[in-house]
């Protein structure tokens, strides 16, 4: 495995992965309908809205609205942000997504004008996020989620690398996957699995509740917002 210096990663809208997920965007929803993915999808379809009924949610990453559709019909009220403005467009197509707002907003500066909410989601999310900006990420979450707040990450876990192995990693420990998309192009992905003890000591002075459940192809993760975290 080759060794990169460690770079900053603060910015999800970083030109390596911007430009891979707009040139994704037009198929993306393709990485749910493998079969040996199903079960996990459908399960997923009906826990997630039901984890987040009756709220005011905040979806970080939402790229196509793939999750969005199932979620909003639950909430009292929804904002849906991404990075990139392609799979934002897409996602505002999605059936029964009237009632939410899309924005484009970077996940670590999460503008107050958002709003405040109490409950946030983010699928296939936490896992591009670079080590060494982990606490960043939260702390601008956090800030849009009032004390108490239900938050719910969802994502692939190791199963994804029989698909794409890791290639590289960097001084930092985060771990990249090399992706060819259909227009023969090749992409740096930054793709980290963080294990179950490490997110529950990231999150040990933030959060309460700390739920993780494992399933055949995804981790889940729930917890409540602690009343003075940041």
């Amino acid at each position: 495995m080759e060794t990169d210096p460690v770079v900053s990663h603060t910015d999800p809208t970083s030109a390596e992965l911007s430009a891979y997920y707009a040139k994704r965007a037009p198929y993306y929803d393709a990485v749910y309908f493998k079969p040996e993915r199903r079960a996990d999808i459908s399960f997923l379809r009906s826990h997630l809205p039901s984890r987040l009924r009756q709220k005011s949610v905040l979806e970080v990453a939402c790229g196509t609205g793939f999750w969005t559709q199932y979620i909003a019909a639950e909430t009292l009220r929804m904002v849906s942000s991404d990075a990139t403005a392609e799979p934002l467009e897409l996602a505002r197509m999605r059936p029964g997504v009237d009632r939410v707002r899309f924005v484009q907003a970077n996940a670590y500066a999460l503008p107050a004008e958002l709003g405040v909410f109490d409950a946030a989601f983010a699928g296939l999310w936490f896992s591009h996020v670079p080590i060494g900006s982990r606490l960043a990420f939260l702390h601008s979450l956090h800030a849009r989620l009032r004390p108490g707040a239900r938050v719910l990450f969802m994502d692939n876990n190791t199963v994804q690398l029989r698909d794409f192995p890791i290639t590289v990693s960097d001084a930092e420990g985060n771990t990249y996957q090399y992706r060819t998309l259909r227009d023969g192009s090749v992409h740096r992905v930054l793709k980290n699995f963080p294990t179950e003890g490490e997110l529950r000591e990231l999150l040990s002075s933030h959060a309460r509740r700390i739920e993780f459940r494992s399933l055949d192809n995804f981790w889940l993760l729930e917890y409540e917002l602690n009343s003075a975290a940041n």
